[in-house]
């Protein structure tokens, strides 16, 4: 498979915000892969972020798609709602009537990428049917699956992606693992690229903690054919995160897995929300997002980091600030540094 970047640099995406068409178009124009995340985002205002971004680079880019699971049951999402019950009052908000599920608009996003393809199409939380898989490959379009454990990849390979995304637990948001009650997998990045490599011969992209030079070159030399960032252009001047969490990720000292804000295993900063909750949150994705929206919006406009959801990966204290291309190019020259004297 031939790839469409100079620098072997992918932008991940990243949902709620911090992805925007203008960060996919300055990695781009530094010579890497820029993807839109179209998770939570209606299918037509997917539409208008795809038409923005051919607006702003008429290089290949890509968008990822939440791939949905079954409801969840609802009596462990009612309790946790019980449980938050003081949370909302001391926000004053209030919390959702209803256990909410749905299927993040699946069927249409596919449907309107048949129908105006774009280059690339990741996956988060699992895989597509076999005759979605088809149908998109049919349209051109070049498919990648995000693993977590090499059981997935042997999925992802088997219906024929064209390449795999491996997180690692050192990954900012949300573990990628395709069933929401799974445990995540703790081995570290470069020996779950090893572990990946046994069971399939697809190019295989690093994805978790990856924030400087030294790391990306390690991952490269470790059989990548590129690394995915994430964590690292939060503080860029193209990123949509909120000035609340650029700060925090400098400010604050360190991440955890919870599933305290969604109901999926996520690492963020760690604050105050996760240190009450994280214990009671049940494996109910994306019922728990939906139970603590309010609570994060709230938070969120005071600017609260002790209730914000604040996702970062294990590097984020290294994320740089300025613009997302003069960040991609640094990060490149660093890590052709490292390449030649690894130590």
């Amino acid at each position: 498979m031939a790839f469409d970047w100079e620098v072997p640099l992918i932008a991940a995406p990243m949902a709620g915000g911090p992805s925007t068409p203008e960060l996919v178009a300055a990695v781009n124009g530094a010579g890497g892969l820029g993807f839109l995340a179209a998770g939570y985002r209606t299918v037509d205002g997917m539409l208008d972020q795809v038409r923005r971004t051919r607006e702003l680079t008429d290089r290949p880019f890509g968008v990822n798609l939440f791939v949905p699971a079954p409801p969840s049951d609802p009596g462990p999402v009612v309790a946790y709602r019980e449980r938050l019950r003081p949370e909302a009052e001391r926000w004053g908000v209030e919390l959702p009537a209803e256990v909410r599920s749905d299927r993040d608009g699946w069927e249409a996003k596919l449907d309107a990428l048949l129908r105006d393809p774009v280059p690339y199409v990741s996956y988060t939380f699992g895989l597509p049917g076999r005759d979605e898989a088809d149908a998109l490959r049919a349209a051109g379009i070049r498919q990648l699956g995000t693993v977590t454990s090499p059981e997935e990849a042997r999925a992802a390979t088997a219906l024929g992606m064209d390449a795999l995304t491996v997180q690692g637990p050192e990954a900012g948001g949300h573990r990628g693992t395709h069933r929401a009650e799974d445990t995540p997998g703790t081995l570290p990045l470069l020996e779950l690229l090893a572990a990946v490599r046994e069971v399939t011969p697809l190019p295989l992209i690093a994805a978790g903690g990856l924030g400087d030079g030294p790391a990306i070159a390690a991952a490269l030399r470790a059989g990548a054919v590129a690394a995915q960032l994430g964590t690292a252009y939060l503080r860029t001047d193209e990123s949509g995160a909120s000035a609340a969490h650029r700060r925090a990720l400098v400010e604050l000292p360190g991440t955890t897995v919870t599933r305290a804000f969604t109901g999926r295993p996520a690492r963020a900063l760690r604050n105050a929300f996760i240190d009450r909750y994280d214990a009671d949150a049940p494996p109910a994705y994306p019922e728990v997002h939906y139970l603590t929206q309010p609570l994060r919006a709230a938070a969120t406009r005071r600017g609260d980091v002790e209730g914000m959801h604040l996702w970062a990966g294990t590097a984020h204290a290294s994320a740089r600030e300025g613009g997302a291309a003069k960040v991609t190019r640094a990060l490149w020259e660093d890590a052709q540094r490292a390449a030649w004297d690894p130590a």
